[in-house]
Order: C-alpha cells, then sequence, then structure tokens
C-alpha cells in the first residue's frame, strides 16, 4: 500500500476542478485542514466559494475519486464555505462588511420584483449564507408583509439601527418606521437620502449577501445605489409580455450607463400550470425574457411559473421557499438563489490570485 503524505494529496487535487470556476481546489485556497491516518483514511476540509454551490455533490465525488486513485482507503470530506467579495473594497465604504450587494431591479411594477427579492433573500439564507434584505422601494415598501416581521428597530450597541431579522434574514424598511397605512410622500433627494442611511446607519454586521429591492423604474434610488455602494450585480425581473420588456430595456440601459454589471433576467409569471390536469396556459405571453437576454447577451436565469402559493405565501409573511409545502415556484427560485451565488464567486474568483502550494 503507498504511503500518502499531504503533498501528494495536494498534488493529486490539482486535477480536481471548481465546476463553475474552471480552476483547481488547490490553487483557489479550498483544501484545509488535511489528516492522514495510519491505514491511508483521509479526512480533509473543502471551503467552498458559497454555501449555496449548485455542484457541491460534483466536487465530493472528483475528489474522492482522485484521492482513491493514490491509495486512499476513505475520504471523508468537511464541508466549509468562505464567500469571496466580488466587488474590490472602497475607502469610505457604505457597509464595509457587506461581500456583495446583489440589486434586484425592474422597469416597471406589478412583474414581482419584490416577490423575487424576498425568496432570494430566504433562499440563500436557507443554504448557510449570512444575508441582509434591504427595502429601496421607500414609497412602495412590501418586504416587511412579505416576510411577516414587523416592529421597530432598537439602537445598537455602537448607536446605529438594529435590522430585524426573520428567515434568517436580517431585514430593513421604511414600513418599521411609519404608521401602517400612511402614504410617504417624498421627491427624490429625500428617497435618495433615505437609502444612504439605511446603508450607512444600519448595523448590518458581516453579510455574505446584501440584497436590495429596489422601486420600479429609473430614478433617483437606482442613481443613489449606484453611487453609493459598488454593486456585484443586478437582477432584472421581468414578465413575458411586450409592455414589461419594453420597460426592463430602459433599466437595463441606466445600468450600463452607470457602469453596473447586469447578471441577468428572470422572468416571473412565465406560465401558469394547471394543478388538476398539468395544463400549461402562457397568459402573459411565451419566451419575452428569454429572448430579452438573448438580444443583450445577457445571461436567462429561467421563469418563474405562476403559482398560487406564491401570492398566499406573501400575504400570510411566509415565502414560498420557506414553506413546510412549496409549489413549483419554490424550486425555480431556490435553483436561482444558488445559480447568483455562483455567478457572484466566478466574479470573485476572476480577481483572486492564484495560491501556489509547494
Amino acid at each position: 500500500m503507498p504511503t500518502l503524505t499531504e503533498p501528494s494529496i495536494f498534488d493529486a487535487l490539482r486535477s480536481v476542478e471548481e465546476p463553475e470556476l474552471h480552476r483547481d481546489i488547490v490553487s483557489l485556497n479550498m483544501v484545509k485542514d488535511v489528516t492522514i491516518n495510519p491505514d491511508n483514511d483521509v479526512a480533509l476540509t473543502i471551503e467552498l466559494t458559497t454555501p449555496a454551490c449548485p455542484l457541491k455533490d460534483e466536487i465530493e465525488k472528483n475528489v474522492s475519486v482522485a484521492l482513491q486513485e493514490i491509495g486512499a482507503r476513505s475520504v471523508a470530506i468537511t464541508w466549509g464555505a468562505m464567500v469571496r467579495r466580488a466587488t474590490p473594497t472602497q475607502p469610505q465604504q457604505l457597509v464595509p462588511g457587506v461581500k456583495n450587494v446583489i440589486a434586484v431591479a425592474s422597469g416597471k411594477g406589478g412583474v414581482g420584483k419584490s416577490t423575487v427579492s424576498a425568496n432570494l433573500a430566504v433562499a440563500l439564507a436557507m443554504e448557510g449564507a449570512s444575508v441582509g434584505l434591504l427595502d429601496a422601494d421607500i414609497t412602495g415598501p412590501n418586504i416587511p408583509l412579505m416576510l411577516g416581521v414587523e416592529g421597530q428597530p432598537r439602537a445598537s450597541e455602537d448607536n446605529k439601527i438594529a435590522p430585524l431579522e426573520r428567515y434568517g434574514v436580517k431585514i430593513i424598511s421604511i414600513q418599521f418606521f411609519v404608521p401602517e397605512g400612511q402614504p410617504i410622500v417624498w421627491r427624490g433627494p429625500l428617497v435618495g437620502g433615505a437609502i444612504q442611511q439605511f446603508l450607512r446607519d444600519v448595523d448590518w454586521g458581516e453579510l455574505d449577501y446584501l440584497v436590495i429591492d429596489l422601486p420600479p423604474g429609473t430614478s433617483d434610488a437606482q442613481l443613489t445605489l449606484a453611487q453609493a455602494v459598488p454593486i456585484s450585480g443586478v437582477l432584472l425581473v421581468t414578465t413575458p409580455q411586450d409592455v414589461a420588456l419594453l420597460d426592463v430595456q430602459k433599466a437595463l440601459q441606466m445600468f450600463r450607463r452607470m457602469s453596473v454589471p447586469v447578471m441577468g433576467v428572470i422572468e416571473n409569471m412565465s406560465a401558469f400550470v394547471c394543478p388538476h390536469c398539468g395544463e400549461a396556459t402562457e397568459i402573459f405571453g411565451r419566451g419575452g425574457g428569454e429572448t430579452f437576454a438573448r438580444r443583450h447577451e445577457l445571461e436567462y436565469f429561467g421563469g418563474i411559473p405562476l403559482d398560487v402559493k406564491v401570492r398566499q405565501g406573501g400575504d400570510a409573511g411566509v415565502p414560498a421557499v420557506a414553506q413546510r409545502e412549496p409549489g413549483v415556484a419554490a424550486a425555480v427560485m431556490r435553483e436561482l438563489a444558488r445559480t447568483v451565488a455562483a455567478r457572484m464567486s466566478v466574479r470573485a474568483a476572476r480577481q483572486a490570485p492564484v495560491l501556489s502550494i509547494s
């Protein structure tokens, strides 16, 4: 039986690629705490680039094969995660503890942007990430209702605003500070100021992802956000019909003018699948989001079907991904969260130096 050593383990693992990043797991510094017992049983920790890694099973299989080929009798893997920062830290950054800022935007209202934001944040938290959710729709805040969170934030120890928490997500919204039903009639500079305060004066702590639910359109909120923090990526939400696509194109052009990276497009309300017969009815048309993404060279993240459980959960404060018996839309949104996390990892890896282990 060959004698295994730590250098031989690392050499073997150089053949194992992280499937999304297309670099080996040794140069990515993902391999930790290697131990070998006299019987050639190997134990090690693999530190994923995100706890929401969609291809963990593939990595596990390839690691086991690579080590067994050099004589490992068994391979025990402990999984960890260290989310990388997809954008460089800037001097005087408003949210220094946040590694990745994900903005969810739309060209028009009513396309389900807040629903996507809430479910994305909760799904990322369910995968093990540390997540915050900023409701930046100052004049139409819906996140508190959708997540079933109420109350008034208190001051933290360092005299900042302590966000409320639900489903493992830190949440802040203007709704927490005004009486229920009271309209917020503010001009643009006040809206921008409120968003800056939620970034600067909220005790977000250390977060892997801060999801920001933007208001629809192209206005002060989007401009303020782009100028205030380095946005890791924007997710555009649309429905299939032409009127929604016309407006989301304006949002895309706005972000591109501001040099804000747009990750891709998610199509909401793509079809209604009858729970009784299984027939799909494309109420708002077909393929508009995918066609838009292809035309503008964006990634298409798929379509979220119309699902009554999404509406029921939004009204009851239980997002679709957290329901005890999730519907068809929940699976799409869980996969969306994994894919978005993977894309953030790819961006971070492009900035990271290659680790050399001799």
